[in-house]
């Protein structure tokens, strides 16, 4: 990742935990990482079912203006999400994507680096749990960026999740993690 202020977008279906990936992303960052971090959100009046984002905005520096202009980093767990967000990636953004719903179409022109995973499958066959496909996203996120390190983001899962799920969350970003590092080798 580059050096100085990274913006992410998460972004997918309510119910898939976007919200909850993204605050936790900014809680690694801010609380256990060092940095300043902001987040809004946005979501359908449906909730469930209907288009969501967030936005994180993670710097050293003290952050002035919470909203993304180009993001840095685009997470997408939906097809929608992809493409109404794609292009807004600068020229060398990554791209993290479910590749089981998500199928890149060239709207990230200029992405330099995309990684997908099957996260919904990984989900329902590792951990049994599918709710768990954000925090799988997150395990994976942390090993192909590398903003924040390893253990800020343990901290903040475990810290973030509801009581009695934190050993079923461990496991499903070490899945996460440990995806990353065996399909894209690091």
């Amino acid at each position: 990742m580059k050096e100085g202020k990274c913006e992410v977008r998460v972004t997918g279906l309510g119910g898939q935990g976007v919200i909850l990936c993204s605050y936790i992303l900014g809680k690694a960052a801010a609380l256990h990482g060092g940095f300043n971090a902001t987040m809004t959100q946005s979501f359908g009046p449906e909730a469930r079912g209907s288009a969501c984002s967030a936005q994180i905005i993670i710097d050293k520096e003290r952050i002035l203006d919470p909203y993304l202009r180009k993001q840095d980093v685009l997470v997408a767990l939906s097809q929608d999400g992809y493409e109404k967000f794609a292009g807004d990636m600068n020229s060398s953004a990554v791209l993290i994507y479910e590749k089981d719903l998500v199928t890149p179409n060239g709207k990230d022109k200029g992405t330099v680096k995309a990684y997908g995973i099957p996260a919904t499958r990984l989900a329902q066959d590792v951990i049994g749990i599918s709710m768990t496909v954000n925090i799988i996203m997150l395990g994976f996120f942390a090993a192909a960026t590398e903003l924040v390190s390893k253990e800020s983001f343990l901290e903040a899962v475990k810290s973030s999740v509801p009581a009695g799920t934190e050993k079923s969350n461990l496991l499903a970003f070490e899945t996460g993690y440990e995806y990353f590092g065996k399909t894209y080798g690091t």
